[in-house]
């Protein structure tokens, strides 16, 4: 046995437990990093999670953290982070998921990287998404994304990258965007915790208008409390401590928003099983079904359209150099906003009626399915026609897509495996202001029944952790 697989290691320590240690000096940011990096280049050969790796640049900052007379205020200090590589990081390109919509080099951080070095964080580098970040399903030309799950699976996107970082221990946790479940869906396929904030609580520039203002940033982490950490960090408050909340009212449904496309038996298992969790935590579930209606999945799917169209006329990127599935889908866009199809008047109804819900119903919370089916295998999309794209996003993940219309806060959290032994998770959704809320119930959830943290096999390092042992 090699003498690196038996030596204590950070890798597969919380977010948490790592800034804890750095401030105590029970280990230095320096070695996290060089311990994360190094797991870095021994397991994403396989899983291509990450498009570039900052190395040197990272043992820099790193090492920068370390010479900081106070890190008590630093609640990251010397966390390894990635960030999705649609959102600019100074020195690297921003790649968009391909390197037809590639950017030039950034000279600024944006704002929420600023605020996770602000936090002590040190970038390790950036996570692979799908071209343009329309997918839930991850690759291109130059690679494709691995669920550590089983490398036979998409992790999920358009986080897919991070995602799969998050769930084989390259990173503790990592940055995603979510403009129709693109933190969600890969956090259910990969087993994490996946909060989407609702509208307007942390600053999203991205793209032309972050698509239509559907777009939010949010963390992807592998335990309730790094979720708030990272929430907190995003939005730019103090680190609360979460308070399992007294006696709610949740509303459980399993209708689907997608006509045609219903959960399959270990989804709704899952739903089942999170309803005895909140009963069990004292809690109350009723029966209550939003009334989806067919236009909001009209509407839904031509502001996709719609939003990727945009981002294109706002890059100057020329449309016959994208992917075939991407010049489609740009389009289709083009056409729908001709069209009239894209509305906001029609964005602010559902919102409304959204909002409504919950009153309406006298509910805290709704609680529904992550995904209707298990993650698509991992392969070549960006080859294959955009029908089948389309397909085989509609069929296994239709159940976000109308909370980002809404722009409620939503979490995903992991509830168990499904037969194949692949993650299974439930959403949980609530109205505006509620992200404490729904960590707070996920909190619950992770104390009554705690998943496994990472993909079986990962992190594939020596097990002797000062940091959890």
């Amino acid at each position: 046995m090699a003498v690196q697989d038996i030596m204590p290691t950070w890798v597969g320590a919380t977010a948490k437990q790592i800034a804890r240690g750095v401030r105590r000096g029970d280990v230095s940011a320096t070695q996290v990093v060089a311990d994360h990096l190094d797991h870095i280049s021994r397991a994403d050969a396989e899983l291509a999670a990450f498009r570039a790796v900052r190395g040197g640049e990272a043992i820099t900052e790193a090492e920068k953290v370390d010479e900081q007379e106070d890190l008590a205020n630093l609640p990251l200090a010397g966390v390894p982070v990635a960030v999705k590589e649609n959102t600019p990081v100074a020195g690297l390109p921003t790649w968009n998921g391909s390197a037809a919509v590639r950017t030039g080099v950034a000279e600024a951080d944006h704002e929420v990287v600023r605020r996770l070095r602000g936090a002590g964080a040190v970038i390790l580098g950036v996570t692979r998404m799908p071209e343009l970040g329309l997918w839930a399903l991850t690759d291109d030309d130059t690679g494709v994304t691995r669920n550590p799950w089983d490398t036979g699976r998409t992790p999920g996107g358009s986080s897919g990258g991070a995602a799969a970082a998050v769930a084989a221990g390259l990173v503790p946790i990592a940055h995603g965007n979510d403009g129709l479940g693109s933190i969600r869906i890969p956090a259910a396929c990969c087993g994490l915790v996946g909060l989407k904030p609702g509208r307007g609580v942390i600053p999203c520039q991205l793209g032309a208008d972050d698509w239509f203002g559907l777009t939010e940033h949010g963390m992807l982490t592998t335990t309730v409390a790094d979720a708030a950490v990272g929430f907190s960090v995003l939005a730019g408050r103090r680190t609360e401590k979460l308070v399992p909340p007294q006696r709610l009212r949740v509303g459980v449904s399993l209708r689907s928003p997608v006509r045609g496309v219903s959960p399959d038996a270990p989804n709704r298992d899952a739903v089942a099983t999170a309803g005895r969790l909140l009963a069990a935590a004292g809690h109350d579930t009723v029966p209550a079904n939003p009334v989806y209606p067919t236009r909001l999945g009209l509407q839904g799917i031509a502001t996709w359209f719609a939003a990727a169209a945009a981002d294109v006329r706002a890059s100057g990127i020329q449309r016959r150099d994208l992917q075939p599935r991407s010049r489609r889908h740009v389009a289709l866009g083009e056409w729908a906003q001709r069209r009239g199809y894209v509305r906001e008047a029609d964005r602010a109804a559902w919102r409304e009626r959204s909002i409504g819900f919950f009153t309406d119903h006298s509910i805290d919370l709704l609680l529904t399915p992550a995904l209707a089916g298990p993650p698509p295998e991992a392969a070549v999309w960006s080859g294959r026609s955009w029908r089948a794209n389309m397909a085989a996003n509609i069929r296994y993940a239709p159940f976000a897509a109308p909370w980002n219309i809404a722009g409620l806060p939503s979490i995903v959290v992991p509830v168990g495996r499904r037969p194949d032994g692949l993650p299974v998770a439930v959403q949980l959704v609530g109205p505006p202001g509620s992200e404490l809320l729904l960590l707070g119930v996920a909190g619950q959830f992770e104390m009554a029944a705690p998943w496994s943290r990472h993909a079986p096999g990962y992190p594939r390092v020596g097990t002797g952790s000062p940091a959890v042992a």
